[in-house]
C-alpha cells in the first residue's frame, strides 16, 4: 500500500478506536476532545523525540571520558522537544491499572511546559482527571499501535488534522467553527505561494492557516521555520490551546494572541503582513459600530448601520481588516460569504472602494457543504497589492461550484486533481504557461503509462494513437 494510503487508514482506524472507546464510556465529544488531542501531541513529541535522539547523542562532546547529558537546545535544532523520561510516551503506556494514569499524564504535561515557555498554560492537564483510568490507559495504548513506529513522515501532524475534522464534524468544541476544511485551506495557501515573510490570520482558529502555509514552503524543500513567521488573533481560550499544540506538532511556533478582532489589534500589524490568510464568521450582525468607527482598518469606511447602532453585516469588516494589514506587496485569501459579492448599498459602496484598488485579484466559488459546520456556499477572495500592471484591472472570476468531491451523504471536498487544476488555471492567468503545460502533461502521461500497462499504445507511440 502506497505511504499516503497506508497513512490515511491509520487515521480512520485510530479514529475508529478512539471514538468507539468514547461511545462505550458515556462520555460527550466536548468533554473527550482535548484530551484526546493532547495525548495525540504527546504521542508526537516522543515519535519525534527518538528520531532524532541517536544523532544528537552520537554528536554529543566527550570529556574525560563523560558525555554531556542532553539539553533541550539539542532537540531545538531539530525540531524537536526534549521529553524527560516521565513525559516519554512508552512510558505513560506501560503504566499499570494501579498507578493513576490522570497524575501521570499530567505530569508528563507539567515537565513539557516547563521546559518551553511558548507551552505554559497550553497543554491538558485538569482534563485528565475527568477520564477514567482505564478508559485513559486504553486510550494511551488505541494512540500507540506497532504500525505507527513503521511509518514516516509528517504521520502525527496528519493525524492530529484528521482528529480536529471529525471532532469539527461532532461540533465537540465552539460548534466546531474553530476548524476549516483543508482541502480549502490548502487552496488558499497554493494560491497564496508564500515564500518569506509574515503570516496574519486575524481569525485563527486552529491554525490550520499557518500549517498549509509551511507545507506549501516544504514543498519547494525549505524550511518554513526559516521563512515564515506565524501571528495568529482567537477569541477562544481553548481554541488557542489547540492551535499552539498544533503548530507544535508540525514543529513550528507562532505568536498567537487572545483579542476579539472586530475592536482589537494587540499584533500592531496594520500595512505590514505580506500574507492575510482566514475563514472568519460570516454575515455577523452584532458589531458595535461606535467602537470601530474610528479604527484604522477600515480605509474605506463603515459598511451600513442599523437602527441598532450595530454594523447591519460584518463582512465587509473582515475584508476590510484583511486588506489594511496588508503590507504594500502584500497578498490575501480568506473564505467569504457568498452574499458578500453581491450586497448592495452601504457594502457596494466599500465594495467599490476596494475594487478601485486594484488590489481584488480573483474570486472563486464553491458550492455548499464544504463546512461541517455551515450548508451554505462560500466564495475564496484573494487581494494582492502588487499586482502586475497587465491584471491591474482584472479580477479572475473562477466557477468551481461543480467541482467536487464527495466525503460523506452531507460533506464535499476537492480531490488533490480537482486542486491542481484550480491551480493550474490560475498560473495559466498568471502568466505561468510552463505550470499549466506540466499539469497537462502530467495527464498524458499518466494515460499513456495506463494504456501501456494494458498492452495498448502511449501518445505519441505510434501515428495511428488517438
Amino acid at each position: 500500500m502506497p505511504q499516503l494510503e497506508h497513512i490515511e487508514a491509520i487515521e480512520r482506524r485510530l479514529w475508529t478506536a478512539a471514538d468507539t472507546l468514547r461511545a462505550n464510556s458515556n462520555y460527550a465529544s466536548n468533554e473527550y476532545f482535548l484530551p484526546v488531542m493532547g495525548l495525540i501531541f504527546l504521542r508526537h513529541a516522543y515519535s519525534r523525540y527518538l528520531a532524532v535522539k541517536d544523532g544528537i547523542v552520537a554528536s554529543l562532546p566527550t570529556r574525560g571520558g563523560v558525555t554531556r547529558p542532553l539539553t533541550k537546545e539539542d532537540f531545538a535544532q531539530k525540531s524537536a522537544i526534549y521529553l524527560r523520561p516521565e513525559a516519554q510516551f512508552d512510558t505513560l503506556v506501560a503504566l499499570t491499572d494501579a498507578v493513576d494514569r490522570a497524575q501521570a499524564v499530567i505530569a508528563a504535561m507539567e515537565s513539557i511546559e516547563a521546559d518551553y515557555t511558548s507551552l505554559r498554560g497550553v497543554l491538558p492537564k485538569a482534563e485528565y482527571q475527568e477520564l477514567d483510568n482505564d478508559v485513559l490507559g486504553q486510550l494511551l495504548r488505541t494512540l500507540n499501535p506497532e504500525e505507527l513506529k513503521r511509518v514516516s513522515g509528517d504521520v502525527f501532524g496528519r493525524i492530529y488534522e484528521y482528529f480536529l475534522t471529525q471532532f469539527a464534524d461532532q461540533k465537540a468544541h465552539d460548534g466546531g467553527e474553530f476548524f476549516t476544511p483543508v482541502s480549502l485551506v490548502s487552496l488558499i495557501a497554493h494560491v497564496l505561494d508564500p515564500v518569506r515573510g509574515t503570516v496574519l490570520d486575524p481569525a485563527c482558529g486552529s491554525g490550520g492557516m499557518f500549517v498549509q502555509s509551511a507545507r506549501v514552503v516544504e514543498e519547494r524543500d525549505d524550511d518554513p521555520t526559516q521563512r515564515l513567521t506565524f501571528n495568529g488573533l482567537e477569541k477562544n481560550a481553548t481554541t488557542i490551546r489547540l492551535a499552539k499544540m498544533n503548530l507544535a506538532v508540525h514543529g513550528l511556533e507562532g505568536d498567537i494572541r487572545k483579542a476579539i478582532t472586530y475592536y482589537e489589534a494587540p499584533l500592531e500589524l496594520v500595512g505590514k503582513a505580506d500574507y492575510v490568510m482566514a475563514n472568519p464568521p460570516f454575515n455577523v450582525d452584532e458589531i458595535d459600530a461606535d467602537k470601530i468607527k474610528s479604527d484604522p482598518r477600515l480605509p474605506f469606511g463603515l459598511p451600513g448601520v442599523n437602527k441598532k447602532g450595530k454594523v447591519s453585516n460584518g463582512n465587509y469588516v473582515w475584508i476590510s481588516y484583511f486588506y489594511s494589514y496588508l503590507s504594500e506587496s502584500g497578498r490575501a485569501g480568506f473564505v467569504m460569504s457568498s452574499q458578500a459579492s453581491s450586497a448592495g448599498r452601504d457594502e457596494a459602496k466599500v465594495r467599490r472602494k476596494l475594487i478601485e484598488t486594484g488590489a481584488v485579484d480573483m474570486m472563486i466559488a464553491i458550492r455548499s457543504n464544504f463546512f461541517y459546520t455551515r450548508t451554505v456556499p462560500c466564495e475564496l477572495w484573494f487581494l494582492d497589492r502588487a499586482k502586475s500592471p497587465a491584471h491591474r484591472d482584472k479580477v479572475l472570476m473562477l466557477d468551481a461550484r461543480n467541482i467536487y468531491r464527495k466525503v460523506t451523504r452531507k460533506i464535499y471536498d476537492f480531490s488533490p486533481e480537482q486542486e491542481q487544476n484550480l491551480l493550474a488555471v490560475i498560473a495559466l492567468y498568471r502568466g505561468d504557461t510552463d505550470r499549466f503545460a506540466n499539469t497537462v502533461g502530467g495527464y498524458l502521461w499518466r494515460v499513456g503509462a495506463g494504456a501501456a500497462a494494458c498492452g495498448g499504445t502511449t501518445p505519441g507511440d505510434d501515428d495511428r494513437a488517438p
